[in-house]
């Protein structure tokens, strides 16, 4: 495996000592209630308002200045002390906020990463077990009977929505300045296939970006209409056009139009199936390709981030893909999907990394092209 250096560092042998590795143990054991800890923790303010407060505070002031229980503030600080979130002078008994509980609060990432996992995936968890072993999504289940989240995502409750899309534009937005320049500035674009265009914010950014660019977005049918939904009455959505389509139909195909499309856009969008299925997806991609066609595949490749942590929520975010979304995709590293991109008769022309949140992107042609 080619990991990036950092990854290479850490993934590579054992580095922490006895002791160390205890606790960290005990903190995977406890991980549920970490996680709900922090989560209560922020969403009550405690963290800012100790965080504000001139030399910390103590847990009579949290109570008095939240409204709660000095019981329940004695719970969470205590909590919140041994996980690391918070340090205590025990002098004074006067909690500060760490460096941990720093980015609780400051990192955008980790809020989206909390709000994501408690109102998605969080009950679903129970059932990764069930996943891992029939390779279906059986999390899914407590929010509706459908084989996928993405049959599912436009009925799903109104905060689970919000995470759900929340998490998913704030990685792909943070990329697209960088992509449109590469789709666009690098090459000659004037008609474009976004293949899983979610609500059109990919579309929008390209017609804003070129006056001349025609999008055809490629979804699913109930996703072509939220999408109509949310471009309707925006600046170049007369040149947005839906496409309904199942690519994992057997009898799926592009659209055909007089000429080949320039591009073929993919943006988070291979990590939602199976190695086979994007053999496939990618084999029908081809069939509408002219040798000046390109496709660029954005996804987080693991392997290829530039910091450890990055790395770290990207294979956790395997498995909800497992568990919720559709019981068999992944975060890919480099060489599955280059794997899936050579069986599909297709070649890799070239690779960009360090786009947004440790986005890459993978520009494929034709072979001999």
């Amino acid at each position: 495996m080619n990991l990036f250096p950092e990854l290479k560092k850490r993934y590579s042998g054992d580095n922490l000592n006895a002791r160390e590795a205890q606790r960290l143990a005990e903190f995977i054991a406890f991980g549920p209630v970490v996680f709900q800890t922090a989560r209560i923790l922020l969403k009550w303010g405690i963290l800012d308002i100790i965080r504000d407060s001139d030399n910390g505070m103590t847990i009579d002031e949290v109570a008095k200045h939240t409204n709660i229980s000095i019981y329940a503030a004695k719970c969470l600080m205590e909590a919140a002390l041994c996980i690391g979130i918070l340090f205590i002078d025990p002098e004074t008994d006067r909690f500060k906020i760490s460096k941990t509980g720093w980015f609780l609060i400051n990192d955008p990432a980790v809020r989206v990463n909390i709000d994501f996992n408690h109102d998605v995936n969080y009950e679903g968890w129970f059932h990764l077990e069930e996943s891992l072993k029939e390779g279906k999504s059986a999390g899914l289940k407590h929010f509706g009977d459908w084989p996928t989240v993405y049959e599912g995502l436009s009925s799903l409750p109104e905060q689970v929505q919000k995470s759900w899309f929340g998490f998913d534009h704030f990685y792909s937005d943070s990329s697209f300045p960088e992509a449109l320049e590469i789709v666009f500035k690098k090459n000659k674009t004037r008609s474009l296939y976004d293949v899983g265009g979610n609500t059109g914010k990919w579309a929008l950014q390209c017609v804003a970006y070129d006056n001349d660019v025609e999008v055809t977005i490629l979804d699913l049918p109930q996703q072509i209409k939220l999408m109509e939904t949310n471009t309707s009455g925006k600046e170049g959505a007369n040149r947005i056009k839906g496409y309904g389509i199942n690519l994992l139909e057997a009898s799926a195909k592009f659209p055909k139009n007089e000429t080949a499309p320039d591009a073929i856009w993919m943006s988070q969008f291979l990590d939602c199936f199976s190695m086979e299925e994007i053999v496939s997806i990618l084999s029908i991609a081809k069939e509408a390709m002219g040798d000046n066609t390109r496709i660029y595949i954005m996804e987080t490749l693991w392997d290829r981030q530039r910091f450890e942590p990055a790395a770290f929520c990207l294979t956790m975010t395997s498995l909800y893909f497992t568990a919720i979304a559709n019981g068999n995709s992944k975060m890919y590293n480099t060489e599955d999907l280059a794997e899936c991109i050579k069986k599909a008769g297709l070649e890799i022309e070239k690779i960009y990394d360090g786009l947004g949140q440790g986005h890459s992107i993978i520009k494929v042609k034709l072979i001999n092209q």
